[in-house]
């Protein structure tokens, strides 16, 4: 105990948990399959071939979605013959802005999916890391 009493060395342990719960805490969002940067997404892709989920609506979907990725809309989504049978495939959940896909994440969880996370920032964030995004051209009448 005079260690931590002596010579401000409470503020040194203080720092040094600080730091250490700082440096755990992204593997522990990880395991509790918290938010992925898109290059954590690409990784993911190109590593263990996971499955980008797009939750957006049909018409969200149509204005502008990343490349390859599978629309099940959120509302369809505990129902959706669309999902891998595989429930072991990593998933990658995404919407236009991020927002709806973390509450996506739990839902697929309960439905059995052991490995989901979500694209923090959605499909903007990928927009805007450069990463390719198909849009619905609308055909002439």
């Amino acid at each position: 105990m005079n260690f931590f009493l002596e010579n401000y060395n409470w503020v040194w342990a203080l720092a040094a948990l600080a730091s250490g719960t700082m440096l755990g805490l992204p593997a522990l969002r990880k395991a509790q399959g918290g938010e992925l940067t898109p290059t954590q997404a690409v990784m993911l892709i190109n590593r263990e071939k996971g499955v980008l989920i797009d939750i957006s609506n049909a018409e969200e979907f149509a204005q502008a979605h990343a490349a390859g990725a599978l629309n099940v809309p959120l509302a369809q989504l505990e129902t959706s013959t669309a999902l891998p049978k595989k429930k072991t495939v990593p998933l990658i959940v995404l919407c236009p802005t991020g927002s709806r896909a973390v509450r996506a994440v739990t839902m697929l969880k309960k439905l059995g999916f052991e490995s989901c996370q979500a694209l923090s920032g959605g499909t903007q964030a990928w927009r805007q890391a450069g990463l390719p995004i198909d849009k619905f051209e609308k055909q002439p009448a």
